[in-house]
């Protein structure tokens, strides 16, 4: 039943909040929804067998059923969706949107498709619950935008639906080849297609994953819409939502067609380093502190969508491993930038400098997770990329080599942010008057703690999915 908590509790919620009136009321039953879904995650940790599966009939005339279950991978991304919206709602508690309640009730059903994704065990419930995760976002940011929202969301809304249309023919191919015209997971990892087939149909479903990630060269709607989106809404897009299409290549993807996965490897990991080179120069010409780390986003994700395919046991992980860490990193660096443009009104580094002078927390905060971001040892994201590397240069040398390039152009760009906006001479000094609400400082703190402890102990994570990556790792080999 926990898998189905995890989804009735936003989604029932979510749908409740379009009826409350006044702004006060909506921020705080967002928080309480989300804080009791984060409770149920934390139960999930503990519990095996019955409690973490459920299975009802559905669409029995298509041979579809409701079947929600959590393996160890399935629990670290519904926990990071648990521990992100909590941590959004606090740190955002301040800002103000027209219409709250409908703000809020888009956000906790976009919860809601989030925890379908990551416990689907049918193919089309998986494909229910993407569309649900998807759509309420389309509103998110077409209404609380910025000045290019409409432009910007309908781009958004081009990509994605191609992505989920490509899908959807796929998902109709493969039911009809599987033995039993049946979406379940068991009956889709034994498909008989030629490999022509396979491969056509692989590519189905890798364009609209990679859409989502996403992966160069279908990444070009990320930057703008991460910049026009609310920032609490871009935390969801970069801190949770983009791990869906990762997730849904190692649930889905790879075990469905080994083969092709195979002998599209080299194509695949030419294509994910291109865009992390490509991203990463990208971000060191930006001046706009949402569309660098946008551009950081990429080059990440890059990295995690080569790994997958080098078949390595220690990648797997690693990718794993990473999509929490990600999401940690990332949301924290989306809440330092929603403080700088709510109280300064910018976020460019041309308009900002010495921040550290007035807000010297603040700038600790960011420093520790800018250095997060570019994985230096002892923060958390240093034991994944360092798993994903050692994957990459197992399969190949020269990849590796390219790849490590982006290294160093994330340490150019990152410290070039923090140094512009927090250090260097002020600039504007009669705006910057930096009051940071206690609720964001706290949020930040856990933050703050997740990235140093699992830096230094991130054993806890690695077993929680070892054996969710021996399964992955037999099915396509």
């Amino acid at each position: 039943m926990i898998p189905v908590l995890l989804i009735v509790i936003p989604l029932l919620t979510g749908l409740v909040s379009f009826f409350l009136k006044e702004e006060r009321s909506a921020k705080a039953f967002a928080l309480l929804s989300s804080v009791g879904t984060l409770a149920v995650s934390l139960i999930s940790l503990f519990q095996s067998g019955g409690s973490i599966s459920a299975d009802a009939s559905w669409l029995p005339m298509l041979g579809s059923r409701f079947a929600v279950s959590l393996d160890g991978m399935g629990k670290l991304l519904t926990l990071l969706t648990a521990v992100s919206f909590p941590i959004i709602f606090a740190a955002t508690y301040n800002n103000k949107y027209k219409s709250p309640n409908a703000f809020y009730g888009y956000m906790l059903l976009t919860q809601a498709g989030l925890m379908g994704v990551f416990c689907s065990m049918d193919l089309l419930l998986f494909y229910f619950f993407w569309e649900l995760a998807l759509i309420p976002t389309y509103f998110l940011c077409s209404k609380w935008g910025g000045e290019r929202r409409i432009a910007v969301t309908f781009k958004f809304f081009v990509y994605t639906f191609l992505g989920s249309l490509l899908m959807l023919v796929g998902i109709l191919f493969v039911y009809y080849k599987t033995a039993d015209h049946s979406f379940s997971i068991a009956s889709l990892q034994h498909l008989a297609l030629t490999a022509g087939e396979e491969n056509f149909i692989f590519w189905l479903f890798f364009i609209a994953f990679a859409i989502k990630m996403p992966v160069f060269p279908f990444h070009t709607w990320q930057p703008d819409t991460y910049e026009q989106a609310p920032t609490a809404v871009t935390m969801v897009l970069s801190g949770v939502m983009v791990k869906m299409g990762v997730f849904a290549v190692i649930r889905w993807l790879l075990p469905m067609f080994p083969l092709a996965s195979i002998r599209m490897a080299d194509i695949i990991m030419i294509l994910a380093v291109s865009g992390m080179i490509y991203a990463s120069l990208i971000a060191i010409r930006q001046d706009d502190m949402k569309r660098l780390v946008a551009y950081s986003s990429i080059a990440h994700v890059g990295l995690m969508a080569a790994s997958m395919f080098t078949g390595s046991s220690a990648g797997m992980q690693g990718v794993i491993y990473q999509m929490f860490a990600h999401g940690v990193n990332i949301i924290g660096l989306w809440i330092v930038i929603d403080v700088i443009e709510q109280q300064l009104g910018t976020r460019k580094f041309s308009e900002l400098g010495g921040l550290a002078q007035k807000a010297p927390t603040l700038a600790i905060m960011f420093v520790i997770m800018a250095l997060a971001n570019i994985a230096l040892p002892l923060t958390n994201s240093f034991v994944g990329e360092f798993l994903m590397f050692n994957s990459v240069f197992r399969h190949s040398p020269i990849l590796a080599a390219v790849a490590c390039i982006s290294i160093i152009l994330a340490a150019v760009y990152t410290l070039w942010m923090v140094q512009k906006v927090f250090y260097g001479e002020i600039r504007n000094e009669e705006r910057i008057a930096l009051d940071v609400p206690v609720n964001t400082q706290l949020m930040l703190a856990i933050l703050v703690a997740v990235v140093l402890i699992f830096g230094v102990y991130p054993q806890p994570m690695i077993n929680l999915s070892s054996d969710t990556v021996s399964k992955i790792i037999a099915q396509i080999k």
